[in-house]
């Protein structure tokens, strides 16, 4: 049970650093990206350890890598498109108006 409870605080650590970095990184979209999928990263990682010390199925944790996986996915074909129509993925370039 304690290490159970280690790997529990590691994985909320990790997860509120990276949440610290979602909100601190503002400027660049690729910034933003990276710290969405730390995010998700601490996640399964606390998800990996419930499960696998209760003795769960591991089924919901492919299921979730697999969203993770699309979420990457999404988010840097996003960045691509905005980079072709905008030239940078500065958030202070964009205007409402455009867009």
């Amino acid at each position: 049970m304690a290490i159970l409870s280690v790997f529990s605080l590691t994985s909320l650590l990790s997860f509120f650093c990276g949440l610290l970095a979602f909100v601190g990184a503002r400027k660049h979209l690729l910034n933003t990206l990276l710290s969405l999928e730390f995010i998700m990263l601490s996640i399964f990682w606390f998800m990996s350890s419930i499960i696998v010390n209760f003795g769960g199925d591991c089924y919901f944790l492919l299921f979730f890598l697999t969203l993770a996986a699309c979420e990457g996915a999404l988010g840097l074909a996003l960045l691509v498109s905005i980079v072709r129509s905008h030239g940078n993925d500065n958030f202070s370039s964009f205007s409402v108006l455009q867009c």
